[in-house]
């Protein structure tokens, strides 16, 4: 039987009689409201926005053309970014954080509550990026964004004299998944990108919308499928392959493909295609861990008033798996 966290549906009973209200009345989404909603949202149920030591903002700028499914891109002019070093006095590994919102929405201001617990529970320097969102920049502009400043990471953190030790991580949720899984693919065949580690927090990984979840879950819990649906039109223009430009569905090389921590969730639309990379990590021989979160939703990271314990727990084992094997 699947019981949702009862402080969410409580929540969710009330966002659900607005959202029906808004449809009733006519009301149709646009990305300044997408993005608008997920600012309120964050900024009213995680409040809380520690204290990092050290906090830098600068911005990267593109270096080369990026291909992606044979698409050629230039990165944007200048990437904004932030870093944030939690003990600015040692030198710590990097975590490049990829934020969610369906690549319509988010920021790293909105994120940056998310991005400060991240710093100093695993003491790691996260470095956010403002990439370039749907529908103004669609596919790959986003990607590319991202490309360009995990390449830049190093000469970017020696400007700042920000002592490193050279690994680089990449975590990102939802839609931030979906990047991180794709850079982490395109460093396999990328001499001059070496990503270890990979978090995964309820990735968008199957942009063919054909994972059985997505009906099971995609009315009542927050994210619906049809905006989903939304947001891959406002991502998508221009006839592209939605399958192969899937991470679940592009081949896998084990030797290369770094280890990974995957967070879903029971009521998550986005749950099944979150498990079918599990299962096909697994097969391939790549090092995966795997934890369920039977009583979340979709976004439960950016509702920690409701979800302190989910989030708690997803820090914690962020720590775990970026320092095991870390002397």
């Amino acid at each position: 039987m699947r019981i949702l966290e009862p402080a969410l549906k409580s929540w969710l009973d009330q966002f659900n009689e607005a959202l029906n209200a808004l449809k009733v009345s006519g009301f149709s989404p646009t990305p300044e409201t997408a993005r608008q909603g997920l600012a309120n949202l964050t900024l009213t149920l995680t409040p809380d926005s520690p204290e990092v030591a050290k906090i830098i903002d600068d911005e990267v700028i593109s270096q080369f053309e990026v291909s992606f499914s044979g698409m050629s891109v230039q990165g944007a002019p200048s990437i904004p970014i932030r870093i944030y070093h939690p003990s600015p006095d040692t030198a710590l590994p990097v975590l490049l954080y990829l934020h969610g919102g369906g690549h319509t929405a988010g920021s790293v201001t909105v994120y940056d509550p998310i991005c400060r617990k991240l710093a100093i529970h695993t003491q790691h320097i996260v470095v956010s990026l403002d990439y370039r969102l749907a529908p103004e920049y669609p596919y790959p502009a986003g990607l590319t964004d991202c490309y360009q400043v995990a390449r830049g990471i190093w000469p970017l953190l020696e400007k700042h004299k920000v002592s490193a030790v050279k690994s680089l991580s990449v975590a990102g949720d939802s839609g931030g998944g979906a990047l991180a899984a794709s850079l982490s693919q395109r460093a396999c065949n990328d001499e001059n990108l070496n990503i270890d580690k990979q978090i995964l927090i309820y990735p968008s990984l199957d942009y063919t919308m054909n994972q059985p979840s997505l009906i099971e879950n995609g009315t009542g819990y927050l994210l619906q499928t049809e905006t989903i649906a939304w947001y891959f039109n406002n991502y998508f223009q221009h006839h592209e392959n939605r399958e192969q430009v899937s991470p679940l569905w592009q081949e896998i090389d084990a030797g290369h493909f770094p280890k990974t921590l995957l967070f879903t969730a029971e009521f998550c639309p986005l749950r099944d295609e979150g498990k079918a990379f599990v299962d096909k990590l697994e097969q391939a021989g790549v090092n995966i861990e795997h934890h369920h979160f039977d009583n979340m939703i979709h976004a439960f990271l950016n509702m920690e008033t409701l979800t302190a314990k989910a989030c708690q727990h997803v820090y914690q084992q962020a720590a775990s798996f970026l320092n095991d094997g870390i002397t």
